[in-house]
């Protein structure tokens, strides 16, 4: 089975069909022992009805008591080899099967974090749970048919062949029967996979809509609209579980006819080969052994046609992770490198202009511009956004990714120790960005850091972070009282994103993050918004001097903050209306004024 750290191989994109083979071929030694495990115990349930045919008619009928305790004997000892091969098989198909859905869980985990920024803006993240809770176990069930699915057609031609022995008619019923049974499946089999598309896509929404209910379900409480919420999605959901009654009902069609159409045409082939003894034309053992391949039949039958339909599942499946596997990140097609010395972010688009060494605020009349800046000054959106004098986008994405980190507001916080979800781990912590990877992006490679004006604070890079440095990141976010009110402080368990700390306290806990990776250049935004005006002005005081000779930039319209700031950029319709010191453009700017101070007299 595939190790944690093992490489999974690159999968085929081709299509859903292309995928599952490729699964298959990534393990072909256990597949093929479990296709020969299971062939040989289906060929040898076969084989008991012919045995026990032997048994009657030259041990049991003549009164050959010796002859009749031989093949006796065969039987016991071949049940005993195939229930060892019943073992075997199971045993064998259970490791395919396990492979598969951890290779895939891999393959889907790894491009997803290759994405980076570009996920959000493919995929919702129903989708991708859809994917990872529903589609990889279907995948991997669908894998049954290398084992059980191959042994069923080997046991099926062998009790053909043995049919042929005993009756031309009934092994031409046998031959025939089940090609037949095939054609009557078939229209199901491909309506199967149709229904199983729509609710699959269904199921990936309501997933994302129970994530975003669940997230903002606080502030739904404060608004009152959680009554309208939960309204709409009971609507979703009603339409999904009618979705999940039409793929039951295709199912139900499936499985009624896979039961009842094989005993039909077995009770044929029984009927057959009772009236053939009736007219003498096979004998009474033959009759015994036509009762046993009928039995024996049954299995390669059954298990055949649970091969069909796991396989219609399956490959609606392996199609959504191949068409997520499709998903590109945005091309890198940077050649240049970035400036070796802190030099000037310039946005084009807005004007914002950002000196190295400073701490700048970005005040914008609309929530989203100061955010908007941000996301091109990180090369999270392309621009023509420029770094000293070389563009951003002609500089290799990871040395952006290694000196200039983006810290959102509602950045992803991962489960476990608080220790590890700031950052703080026994492990060498990423290069640049540390652990404190944006919900826009993945830790990427590290070329070597350009000088930074001030040192980097003691452990940084060089293995586990050091306990001063992680005390300064803790005391500048004002963070102390959150690991003083946890049973066993930063070895504390933490939710995921951390949803048992409120909104105030998960606002530290990321800025903790953010300062321990201390970066070159760290962009913020909103990091003190869920904080009462006590903590802010802490925090505002503290994250100055934090970052004292390094490029900060801080999107924020809090009056606490943008007083502590060096430069403030006052953003009207996402351009640079006025840059100066906060005092400064409270007196010059009407609508600064406004904004920060809630002033609404100055504007008339």
């Amino acid at each position: 089975m595939i190790d944690a750290f093992e490489d999974p191989g690159t999968p085929d994109r081709r299509g859903g069909w292309r995928y599952l083979a490729w699964l298959v071929a990534r393990q072909w030694p256990r597949c093929l022992a479990g296709a020969v495990l299971a062939s040989t115990w289906m060929v040898l349930l076969a084989a008991t009805p012919y045995l026990m045919a032997r048994a009657v008619d030259h041990g049991l009928e003549p009164g050959d008591m010796g002859a009749l305790a031989g093949w006796t004997g065969a039987l016991v000892g071949v049940g005993a080899v195939n229930a060892w091969l019943g073992m075997l098989r199971h045993r064998t198909m259970t490791l395919v099967r396990m492979d598969a859905n951890f290779r895939t869980v891999k393959v889907v985990v790894g491009h997803a974090t290759r994405l980076g920024a570009a996920l959000r803006g493919q995929v919702g993240a129903g989708e991708v749970v859809t994917i990872g809770v529903g589609d990889v176990q279907t995948i991997s069930t669908s894998l049954t048919a290398v084992g059980p699915g191959v042994g069923a057609v080997v046991a099926y031609a062998a009790v053909g062949g043995l049919m042929l022995s005993v009756s031309t008619r009934l092994a031409l019923v046998v031959l025939i029967g089940v090609p037949v049974l095939g054609v009557l499946l078939g229209p199901l089999m491909g309506r199967l996979q149709g229904r199983e598309t729509e609710y699959r896509d269904g199921q990936a929404v309501l997933t994302a809509r129970i994530g975003d209910l669940a997230g903002g379900l606080r502030v739904l409480n404060g608004l009152g609209g959680k009554g309208l919420v939960a309204d709409a999605f009971r609507r979703d959901s009603e339409r999904l579980r009618e979705r999940g009654y039409r793929v039951g009902a295709v199912t139900s069609w499936i499985q009624a006819l896979g039961v009842g159409l094989p005993v039909l045409f077995l009770a044929l082939v029984t009927w057959l080969g009772a009236r053939l003894a009736a007219e003498g034309r096979i004998s009474v053992g033959e009759l015994v052994s036509v009762y046993g391949y009928v039995v024996a039949l049954g299995w390669p039958v059954a298990f055949l046609i649970e091969m069909g339909h796991q396989l219609s599942r399956g490959v609606v499946a392996a199609r959504r992770v191949v068409a997520f596997l499709r998903l590109e990140p945005e091309p890198d097609t940077g050649t240049r490198d970035a400036p070796a010395e802190p030099s000037v972010l310039y946005d084009p688009a807005s004007g914002v202009r950002v000196l190295p060494g400073r701490l700048t605020a970005l005040a914008g009349s609309r929530p989203t511009d100061a955010a908007e800046v941000v996301d091109r000054l990180g090369r999270y959106t392309p621009s023509e956004a420029t770094w000293g004098d070389v563009p951003l986008s002609d500089i290799p994405l990871p040395q952006v990714r290694a000196r200039i980190l983006v810290a959102e507001a509602e950045a992803d916080l991962f489960a476990g120790p608080l220790r590890d979800v700031v950052g703080d781990q026994d492990s060498p912590p990423p290069r640049g960005a540390g652990n404190c990877a944006t919900s826009h992006d993945a830790p990427a490679p590290a070329p070597a850091p350009a000088p930074a004006p001030a040192p980097a604070p003691a452990g940084r890079h060089t293995g586990a972070v050091s306990d001063a440095h992680l005390t300064q990141a803790i005391h500048a976010a004002a963070a102390a009282d959150i690991i003083r009110t946890l049973p066993d402080g930063l070895d504390s368990q933490v939710a995921a994103q951390a949803s048992d700390l409120s909104g105030g306290q998960r606002q530290r806990v990321r800025l903790t993050r953010a300062l321990l990776a201390a970066p070159e250049v760290l962009l913020a935004v909103e990091p003190t918004s869920a904080l009462d005006a006590h903590t802010e002005a802490t925090v505002a005081a503290r994250l100055r001097d934090a970052r004292a000779g390094r490029t900060t930039v801080v999107a924020s319209t809090s009056p606490l903050v943008l007083d502590r700031a060096d430069t403030v950029v006052y953003l009207v319709d996402g351009k640079a209306a006025a840059t100066g010191a906060h005092r400064e453009l409270l007196t010059t700017e009407p609508g600064y004024r406004a904004l920060v101070a809630r002033d609404e007299e100055a504007v008339r």
